[in-house]
C-alpha cells in the first residue's frame, strides 16, 4: 500500500510540474520527443512516452472545466478524468514497463481507480460505466526494426491530436 501511495505521489506531482510550472512551462500535450534519438535507452522508451504523454494530454484536457456552482459535481467532474488519467498510465507501464513490482502496482492502480470512478458516479447520481474486465494484460508493443528506432508518427504530440 506504501509503494502504491508513493506511486499516486509521484503521478500527482508529476501532472502539478507538467501543468503549472510557471511561465513557459510545456503541457501535457506540448511535451516533444524530438530528442528521442538521442540515445538506445530513450530510443526504447519512445513508444511509453508517447503513450504517457497522450494520458497526460487526454487528463488534463478533461479536467479543465468550468465550475458549475456544485461543488460535487465540480470535483467528480475533475476527479473522474484523473482517474482515468491514472488508469491509463498504468496500462502504459504494463505495457512497456520490466518491473515487475511496478507491473503489480499499476495492475492494483487500475482496479482501485476504476472502482473509485463507479463509486464517484453513484455517489453524484451519475449513470455507472459499462462492465468490462480489468485492462490488466496490455498487448505487447511491435518490435523495434533492424537498425534502430521505429519512426515517430507525430513528434510533437501536439494539443490538437484527436482524443480517443
Amino acid at each position: 500500500m506504501r509503494n502504491r501511495d508513493f506511486f499516486l505521489g509521484l503521478l500527482v506531482a508529476g501532472a502539478v510540474a507538467v501543468g503549472g510550472a510557471g511561465p513557459g512551462a510545456a503541457s501535457a500535450g506540448e511535451l516533444s520527443l524530438a530528442g528521442a534519438s538521442a540515445s538506445p535507452r530513450v530510443c526504447d522508451e519512445r513508444p511509453f512516452l508517447a503513450q504517457n504523454s497522450s494520458a497526460m494530454a487526454r487528463m488534463m484536457a478533461g479536467m479543465d472545466m468550468k465550475p458549475t456552482g456544485d461543488v460535487d459535481a465540480d470535483f467528480t467532474a475533475m476527479m473522474i478524468p484523473h482517474h482515468q488519467g491514472a488508469i491509463d498510465m498504468a496500462i502504459a507501464e504494463l505495457r512497456y514497463g520490466k518491473n515487475e513490482q511496478l507491473r503489480r502496482i499499476s495492475q492494483e492502480i487500475i482496479v482501485d481507480q476504476q472502482q473509485e470512478i463507479v463509486a464517484m458516479r453513484a455517489a453524484v447520481g451519475q449513470p455507472l460505466p459499462a462492465s468490462a474486465p480489468a485492462p490488466t494484460q496490455a498487448p505487447a508493443p511491435s518490435p523495434t526494426p533492424p537498425g534502430g528506432c521505429p519512426a515517430p508518427t507525430d513528434r510533437s504530440m501536439s494539443p490538437s491530436m484527436p482524443m480517443q
